[in-house]
Parts: C-alpha cells; sequence; structure tokens
C-alpha cells in the first residue's frame, strides 16, 4: 500500500490511475465472464419428479432385501424345530 501511494505522488501519477481503472474494470468483467460460463456449462439439475421416482425404487429394493432377510432367518429357525 506505502508503495501504491508513493507511486500516486511521482510523475508517474495518471499511468498508475489508469493501470488501476483498467485491472479493476478487467477483475469485475473476469469474474463476470467466470458465472456466465459457469451457468452456460452447468447441465440442468433433474426435475423432482424423477428424484422421487428413484428414491420410490430404491424403497422398494429395500423393503424387499428385509423381506428376504427375513425370511431366511424364520427358516432355518423353523427348520430346527421340527428336526
Amino acid at each position: 500500500i506505502a508503495v501504491y501511494g508513493w507511486l500516486l505522488l511521482s510523475p508517474y501519477y495518471l499511468f498508475i490511475l489508469q493501470l488501476t481503472a483498467f485491472v479493476a474494470v478487467a477483475g469485475v468483467l473476469g469474474i463476470l465472464a467466470w458465472i456466465g460460463y459457469t451457468l452456460a456449462t452447468t447441465p440442468p439439475p433433474k426435475p423432482i419428479e424423477e428424484i422421487e421416482k428413484e428414491i420410490e425404487e430404491e424403497l422398494k429394493k429395500l423393503e424387499e432385501e428385509a423381506k428376504k432377510e427375513q425370511e431366511s432367518q424364520q427358516q432355518p429357525s423353523g427348520e430346527s424345530k421340527s428336526q
């Protein structure tokens, strides 16, 4: 900051101010360009309906697996009682 202040008091103050303004404007425009590029290249999110369908399918699979596990646990205990 001290060097910048000293340069503003030097005979090159006009060039330093122009350079500062250019860097500030270029930085703002660069950030806006980056945001625009990100928005343009990001794919749209899935509709909520598709996400709900996927969740329902996963829940059905988990319920079926839980039923199979319960049935498999009940069968060995049932066989040992009959013998």
